[in-house]
C-alpha cells in the first residue's frame, strides 16, 4: 500500500503494488516524443524476428525469406493496423484529410485484428513471389506473431489504455482518472477516492490477453514438432486468439462496433476466425489420419 501522501498513477490494490509515475514518453527529440508505446512496438518486432529466424535455421529453411516477410509484413501490418480501425470507427474520421486518416496515428488509432490479416496478407504474397508454400512460412511466423502480441501489449500499461470494466478480483487495476486515457460515465459512476486522488478501478484487459498469449506460445512452441499436417500451427494460433480475443473483447469499454449493429467488431472477427479455423483443423486431421496408400513396387513383366 502506497503512504497517505503518495499518489500513485496506477495502482493493484490486492496484489500489493503501485507505480508512482508511468510516463507515456521516453524522451523528446527536437520537440518530437518518442512514446513507450512505440519503444515496446519495436521490441516485440526484434523478439518476434529473432524467434522466427530461430526456427527457420533450426528447419534448414532460407533465411531470407523471412527478412522479406518482415519488411513486407510491417507494410501490410500497418495498413490492416489502420484501415480495420477507420473502417469500424469511420463516424469519427469522417470529412478529416486522407492523410490525417492514414497517418495521425499519435492519439490511436490502431486495432491488432487488421495487423494480423495484414500480416497474413504479407505472407501469401511471399510465398507467391518466392515460390515458397504459404503454409511453411505461416507455421514458422505463428508464433513470432504471438510474441509481438505479448510483448505489444505492454504499450497499453503505459497509456493507460485497453482496459475493461469496473472490477474488484485480484488482478483489479486502478487507474487515477487524470491520467487514464479515456474514462465511461458507468466507470466514473464507481470511482474510488483514495490517498488525495480519484480512480477508476478496472480490469487489466491487456494484461489478460498478455498473459493468455504467453501460455498459448509456450504449447505451440512444444507442440509444433509433432504438428500433424503443413499449416496447422497458423490455424491453432488462429483458434486459440480467437476464443480468447472474444472473451476480453467482452470485458474492454473501448470496443469497435461492427458497423452500428451493437456487436463488437473484434468478437465478430472472433467468431469468425474460429469458426474458419475449425473447419480448417478439422479437415485436416481428417486427411492425416487416413492412411497413405503405398505404391506397389512390382514390375509387370512384359510378355514375351
Amino acid at each position: 500500500m502506497p503512504s497517505d501522501n503518495v499518489t500513485p498513477e496506477i495502482w493493484f490494490p490486492h496484489l500489493g503494488f503501485y507505480f508512482e509515475r508511468v510516463p507515456r514518453h521516453v524522451f523528446s527529440v527536437g520537440g518530437f516524443a518518442i512514446y513507450w508505446y512505440a519503444l515496446i512496438i519495436v521490441v516485440g518486432i526484434i523478439a518476434a524476428t529473432a524467434l522466427a529466424m530461430w526456427w527457420a535455421r533450426k528447419t534448414g529453411q532460407n533465411t531470407e525469406h523471412y527478412w522479406e516477410l518482415l519488411l513486407v509484413g510491417l507494410v501490410f501490418a500497418f495498413i490492416g493496423l489502420r484501415t480495420y480501425y477507420v473502417i469500424f470507427n469511420w463516424e469519427v474520421f469522417r470529412g478529416r484529410p486522407w492523410w490525417e486518416i492514414a497517418f495521425d496515428i499519435r492519439g490511436g488509432g490502431l486495432a491488432i485484428y487488421g495487423g494480423i490479416i495484414g500480416a497474413a496478407l504479407a505472407g501469401i504474397y511471399i510465398s507467391w513471389r518466392r515460390r515458397v508454400p504459404f503454409s511453411t512460412l505461416s507455421d514458422t511466423a505463428a508464433p513470432s506473431m504471438l510474441m509481438g502480441q505479448i510483448i505489444g501489449r505492454f504499450g497499453n500499461f503505459f497509456n493507460a489504455e485497453a482496459f475493461g470494466g469496473y472490477t474488484d478480483n485480484l488482478f483489479a487495476m486502478r487507474i487515477r482518472v487524470d491520467r487514464a486515457a479515456y474514462t465511461t460515465p458507468e466507470l466514473m459512476e464507481r470511482a474510488i477516492v483514495a490517498n488525495g486522488a480519484t480512480y477508476i478501478q478496472v480490469h487489466p484487459t491487456f494484461f489478460y490477453e498478455a498473459a493468455f498469449n504467453a501460455v498459448w506460445l509456450i504449447a505451440i512452441l512444444l507442440y509444433r514438432p509433432y504438428k500433424r499436417f503443413a499449416g496447422e500451427i497458423i490455424w491453432l494460433y488462429f483458434l486459440g486468439y480467437g476464443v480468447a480475443r472474444f472473451f476480453i473483447e467482452g470485458l474492454r469499454t473501448d470496443q469497435l462496433p461492427f458497423f452500428g449493429t451493437g456487436l463488437a467488431a473484434s468478437q465478430v472477427v472472433s467468431v469468425a476466425f474460429v469458426l474458419l479455423s475449425l473447419v480448417v483443423l478439422t479437415a485436416g486431421y481428417v486427411r492425416a489420419s487416413k492412411p497413405v496408400a503405398k505404391k506397389s513396387s512390382t514390375r509387370r513383366r512384359r510378355r514375351r
